[in-house]
């Protein structure tokens, strides 16, 4: 959710580009590649938000942007070259393909204190439904564009809670599988010196598949907010869908993602010539 996927919009999407925010990496400003600008003296940026400090690789669209510079200059927009991206890499990694709407303009306002809007990996799936809701997305939505997470990894910070003192009743969350809380534990000790240590959200990190919902039917879910859609009745159904079989799960996620690529597109911004930089 907020760790976690865009480069499936990275603005969702913690991003596939490290820890995803939910796959779509919860929109902050919609698909306008806010994410990708950089702090300035006088303003602090939304990749510097807490929730985005492990989103890394931005010199990937740094370099297909300047090739495209080079080829058409000030055409594409650092939007429309996410989009792009996250179909790109879904795809590379066995996943599906879609046509990609081109056209996105890109935003001038990225503010750091508005990374508090993007989903909280300790979401429940009330709250996860209504921040969706707000950005026109349905509850399949919800749960199709989770599934990014099969690309994802999370540090620590992002699940430990569900680890140690959970309640006055459970030291451990009891929706978490019991070996996978005693390995999580090991991995992330307290105190933890490992800044970059965590845990991939399925076991299949490189392959864009299923196996994030067979572990969350299993208990497995790293994310409190993964795991929570397989215990409310609005969700579990879909989850177990998905975990039954890929090639639905697949057609839902592309769906969803071009419905997401439509969400608080802009109709007033520009093409940056740098995309950590406004022109």
């Amino acid at each position: 959710m907020a760790e976690g996927s865009d480069i499936v919009c990275v603005e969702l999407s913690d991003g596939v580009m490290a820890d995803p925010p939910i796959v779509g990496n919860g929109l902050v400003t919609g698909c306008d590649a806010s994410v990708l600008l950089d702090s300035t003296p006088k303003n602090k940026a939304e990749k510097d938000g807490p929730p985005n400090i492990s989103l890394a690789a931005f010199y990937v669209i740094d370099d297909a942007k300047n090739n495209l510079e080079k080829s058409c200059p000030r055409t594409v927009s650092c939007a429309d070259v996410l989009a792009i991206a996250a179909r790109d890499v879904v795809a590379l990694s066995g996943g599906p393909h879609w046509s990609v709407l081109k056209g996105r303009k890109d935003g001038r306002i990225s503010k750091s204190n508005e990374t508090l809007n993007l989903p909280s990996p300790s979401f429940n799936t009330s709250q996860l439904i209504q921040s969706f809701s707000h950005r026109g997305l349905s509850v399949k939505d919800l749960v199709a564009l989770s599934g990014g997470h099969t690309l994802g990894f999370s540090h620590c910070s992002s699940f430990e809670s569900r680890l140690r003192n959970f309640t006055s009743v459970h030291d451990t969350d009891p929706s978490l599988n019991p070996q996978l809380a005693a390995d999580l534990k090991i991995k992330c000790p307290k105190p933890n010196a490992d800044r970059s240590a965590g845990q991939f959200l399925d076991s299949t990190s490189s392959v864009f598949d299923n196996d994030y919902y067979n572990r969350i039917t299993g208990g497995k879910g790293v994310f409190a907010s993964d795991q929570s859609m397989f215990g409310d009745y609005r969700t579990r159904w879909i989850v177990e869908a998905f975990a039954r079989d890929q090639s639905l799960f697949f057609g839902e996620f592309v769906g969803s993602m071009v419905k997401l690529g439509s969400v608080g597109v802009e109709e007033d911004g520009e093409v940056r010539l740098n995309c950590r930089v406004v022109n």
